[in-house]
């Protein structure tokens, strides 16, 4: 017995109304939206998507703008190496594909910034391709509804796409909704504390359920490092600065934005290595393009 035929069955009526899942949802957006959803709350991502969307509507927009817009108009979505990948991804797409996105997984995993997870949900979700989606939640909901563990293992390709592949159906569509599904279910029911058996469909088949929700034997998650003070927080202050100015910063005002010297040095080393920021203490530092 799978799960597939409960999650789809709860999915279909218990989907949240989110911009990608709209009917005629371009390819394009689907792959914006899965950038942007990486590690940052669908919450703050969904009005960024849309302004996105309406100025650069097509890879071929994004392409003709340099590199410099796209880490502005990221502002504050964190992880901001993401925008110059979507802008080189674009520019790979508007050169070698003719401005459409791939629909097989082989041919999206040569695109500049995209790994295994962004591949098949690109696939998946723009496409209805077949294949399994597995993400955080995904490997929660089946450690606990099909292995009967309260939490999952650390991610292990080998293991998580067989046993999610295990659950797909061969109906597309029905596919399609499981990978969606199992999604949402970790996202919103099965979660990581607390999770609320009580309204979750899969509780009458849930393996960990019926073993007595045993709990966890193996070593503890790790947790999300703290912001305040990090130098992420430092990166976001010094490119901060940068999207609000149309000239050069000076090294002498970068040290009114964060005023400990080590730390501010090794956060504005990362970003000119990353290619985030351009120039030097002469010139004064950028965004590139």
């Amino acid at each position: 017995m799978t799960i597939s035929p409960a999650v789809v069955a709860w999915y279909r009526a218990n989907k949240r109304d989110l911009p990608w899942r709209h009917e005629g949802f371009p390819a394009w957006g689907t792959l914006v939206s899965e950038f942007m959803l990486q590690q940052t709350p669908v919450v703050r991502v969904i009005p960024r998507l849309a302004e996105w969307l309406e100025r650069w509507p097509t890879p071929a927009d994004l392409a003709s703008s340099p590199p410099s817009d796209a880490v502005r108009a990221w502002d504050r979505l964190g992880y901001p190496r993401r925008a110059l990948n979507l802008h080189a991804c674009a520019v790979a797409i508007t050169d070698e594909h003719d401005g459409v996105v791939p629909s097989d997984v082989p041919t999206l995993l040569s695109l500049p910034g995209i790994g295994d997870y962004t591949a098949r949900a690109i696939a998946v979700f723009a496409y209805g391709v077949r294949v399994p989606v597995v993400d955080t939640n995904v490997r929660r909901v089946l450690a606990r509804a099909v292995e009967g563990r309260a939490l999952p293992g650390p991610p292990n390709a080998k293991h998580d796409l067989p046993l999610m592949e295990s659950q797909l159906p061969d109906d597309l569509s029905d596919a399609h909704d499981t990978n969606a599904g199992v999604m949402e279910l970790g996202a919103l029911v099965c979660v990581a504390r607390n999770p609320r058996c009580d309204v979750c469909p899969l509780v009458d088949q849930c393996a960990w359920v019926l073993a007595g929700r045993p709990e966890h034997d193996g070593p503890p998650p790790r947790t999300q490092k703290k912001y305040e003070g990090s130098d992420r927080q430092v990166r976001g202050l010094i490119l901060a600065e940068l999207r609000a100015s149309d000239v050069g910063v000076t090294a002498a005002e970068l040290e009114a934005v964060w005023p400990e010297p080590v730390q501010r040095a090794r956060a504005l080393a990362g970003l000119l290595r990353d290619g985030l920021v351009t120039g030097g203490p002469v010139d004064g530092y950028q965004l590139p393009g």
